[in-house]
């Protein structure tokens, strides 16, 4: 198993959600955050003057999921995400050893 991280604009969240749907990937968690990378924030003008905004609000889709619909999820993330402009966001893949459903105490590996 593994788990899908991906960072992306809050204006795409409904349409990749929406997506991964039709994909038959339902499960995720939805994170309101904020970062900076390459963009560096933005300059925005206020009645008294310029100031700067170092953290910009983003998504975090969380998805664990099988092996063999990482790749899904990836392409369709990618694919409507994208706008071509700096910061569009990126995607973590990392492995997931151990998954616990706390309601009935049962253990996938």
């Amino acid at each position: 198993m593994k788990k899908v991280e991906a960072i992306i604009r809050p204006e795409k969240l409904q349409e990749v959600k929406e997506a991964l749907s039709k994909e038959g990937i339902v499960g995720m968690t939805v994170l309101e955050v904020k970062g900076r990378g390459e963009q560096g924030g933005i300059t925005l003008e206020w009645r008294v003057g310029e100031y700067k905004v170092d953290f910009l609000p983003k998504i975090k889709l969380e998805i664990v999921a099988e092996d063999d619909k990482v790749s899904v999820i990836i392409k369709t993330i990618c694919a409507l995400a994208k706008t071509g402009e700096v910061g569009d966001g990126k995607i973590f893949v990392l492995p997931v050893s151990e998954v616990i459903k706390i309601r009935t105490g049962e253990q996938s590996n």
